[in-house]
């Protein structure tokens, strides 16, 4: 059957992650799939660049399926948007190469951190950011980052339950930056552990607020004990913005996201 590739962005303050669950709890894959089912008659099952957790959102989170039906690629995606909810939404669709996989054909992926760092909590987008009160020096952030660039054992910044097989990944850039009351954490690598991001924002965190030393994520790092790192940062700030393929299958370049920050920030 010809095989497709789709963009997804979404909100996930009301799923329980992206990945379809037995109990029937909602998550973005389920809708995600009854909305392709509905545009192609028949059965459709995705296959994701990487999973996120609840309450984390997705702006270019990639997806590969296959089918028999023949669609445009505007059908597939406003004829897909049609039967989404309002906080899901299809950006593109076209057709790719039998041997394209939304997971293993990816060459890294990419997460930005959005915090609201003020007194006062938010009113508007609640859990579109992660609030902190306290205030943060983004400089003694980007110092401590740069400790986790590189290729290492990220055993100390990985969720107990994580199933991968290893720890071992490589981060290829992490930078921080400030604009007014925004601070963003940007950060790629070729593949990320369960809460691997969050724990290092729960790192980055305590270092920002001056309760810890930069060199601490390099001492967290070596411990290799996920009991030695910061708390597991909230989910809400965390956006999937990007993954990156080979040329040769030419999928649309991505915008600058999430929205609300990407004029105000050098991406």
């Amino acid at each position: 059957m010809p095989r497709l590739a789709a963009s997804v962005q979404y909100d996930g303050s009301r799923y329980h992650g992206w990945q379809s669950l037995k109990s029937g709890l909602p998550s973005v894959q389920a809708a995600v799939e009854k909305a392709l089912s509905k545009v192609a008659n028949h059965p459709v099952s995705v296959v994701c660049a990487g999973r996120t957790d609840a309450g984390v959102h997705g702006c270019n989170q990639i997806i590969h399926f296959d089918t028999e039906a023949v669609r445009s690629g505007y059908g597939w995606t406003f004829g897909g948007n049609t039967h989404l909810p309002d906080d899901i939404t299809f950006n593109w669709v076209q057709p790719v190469s039998e041997d394209f996989h939304a997971r293993y054909s990816a060459q890294w992926r990419r997460y930005r951190y959005v915090i609201l760092n003020r007194p006062v909590r938010p009113a508007h987008l609640p859990k579109g950011v992660t609030f902190y009160y306290r205030p943060l020096d983004v400089e003694l952030m980007n110092i401590a980052g740069q400790f986790l660039v590189g290729e290492h054992d990220f055993d100390s910044y990985r969720a107990v339950q994580c199933q991968a097989k290893h720890a071992v990944r490589e981060i290829q850039y992490l930078n921080i930056y400030r604009h007014g009351d925004m601070v963003v954490i940007d950060v790629r690598a070729n593949a990320f552990l369960h809460h691997m991001v969050r724990n290092i924002t729960g790192v980055l965190l305590e270092v920002g607020a001056g309760r810890k030393p930069p060199v601490w994520a390099r001492e967290v790092l070596d411990a290799r004990k996920r009991s030695e790192g910061g708390a597991t940062a909230k989910p809400y700030g965390l956006y999937f913005v990007d993954v990156g393929y080979p040329k040769e299958y030419e999928l649309p370049k991505s915008e600058p996201n999430p929205f609300f920050v990407a004029s105000a920030l050098p991406w």
